[in-house]
């Protein structure tokens, strides 16, 4: 295959109900578009069927090439795996469950031949999501553009069109606990949205669960804002205001009111329980930040590869 000008980026794991349909799909796009297109595909350690799948797929179809990790690294490790492997001018970024629907890559490129570097898809709706999931996402989003230090827009996932320069960009990047929205904004140049509305799963269990959307939340105020460090000072502010409060009170009941009923076990109570919940919010606003450093400064590849096709350079393919 000649150098490509489109890569397509696919993190895969435990997806063996959508893969078939994800491909024809992709391919029916790809074939529409006006130069070479390559098709990778990263195994996030699946314990299914998906490896295997994505083996057959690129034996049958040279465009295809994959990367498969040696564990679960999660989505945004998976994402970023892509993203150093690929050789295209213009790089498409999307999820394997269908709810972004492929033929909106059209469009994106459309955006990118006019000029646009960054191309994100902006969700209109969410169909057949539970009020929950929509109220939670919609909260988050706006949460996060107040309290981040970037823009980053909100109703935006992962699926994007970047152009190569973004991409080396984020590639140089040395950050392990990677928002990869997040950082597509902070690079900045000249970034548009395409609007749609996101499909529900073609078929499988949702993978992100609350547990992984809450952790990923974390990670993009963390990464992308001081004001939990702030909180934490306002907040040791407001307990020693209230204990300031206390201190003249006790004095006056004492003084001047020394058979006041608030004086005593309640009052102390109340108190120390006040002051114990502010100081543990504050140690684990702390922990957060402190836990990144740590996890920075160990210095270990942030995946390690066990298997690759496709890659003309493959000697060269080692743990990142």
């Amino acid at each position: 295959m000649n150098q490509p000008i489109y890569s397509l980026v696919i993190p895969i794991y435990n997806e063996e109900e959508n893969i078939t349909e994800m491909y024809r799909r992709l391919i029916n796009v790809m074939e529409q578009l006006d130069g070479e297109a390559e098709l990778i595909l990263i195994d996030d350690g699946s314990r299914d069927r998906s490896l295997s799948m994505i083996r057959e797929l690129h034996q049958r179809d040279s465009r295809v090439l994959y990367l498969s990790l040696a564990r679960n690294f999660g989505h945004q490790i998976a994402v970023t795996a892509g993203l150093n492997f690929v050789q295209g001018k213009s790089v498409i970024v999307m999820d394997a469950d269908l709810q972004d629907p492929p033929e909106l890559i059209l469009t994106m490129i459309e955006k990118w031949q006019e000029g646009y570097q960054v191309v994100y898809a902006q969700r209109l709706a969410r169909k057949k999501e539970s009020w929950l999931k929509r109220f939670t996402a919609y909260a988050f989003y706006r949460i996060l553009r107040r309290l981040a230090n970037v823009d980053i827009p909100a109703d935006t996932g992962d699926f994007c069109l970047m152009d190569r320069q973004v991409v080396d960009i984020l590639n140089a990047m040395p950050e392990r606990n990677r928002y990869i929205r997040g950082l597509r904004a902070w690079v900045g140049f000249r970034q548009t949205a395409v609007h749609f509305e996101r499909d529900p799963r073609f078929a499988g269990e949702v993978k992100y669960t609350f547990g992984k959307s809450w952790a990923l939340a974390v990670d993009g105020i963390i990464s992308f804002s001081k004001v939990p460090l702030r909180l934490a000072t306002y907040l040791g502010m407001l307990s020693a205001a209230a204990a300031l409060l206390m201190i003249l009170l006790v004095l006056y009941w004492r003084l001047f009111d020394p058979v006041s009923p608030l004086i005593g076990f309640t009052l102390i109570t109340l108190a120390m329980f006040f002051l114990g919940s502010v100081q543990l919010i504050c140690i684990g606003i702390l922990g957060e930040y402190i836990g990144r450093i740590y996890e920075e400064v160990k210095g270990r590849p942030i995946y390690t590869l066990k298997e690759t096709g496709g890659f003309v350079k493959a000697s060269e393919i080692s743990a990142k």
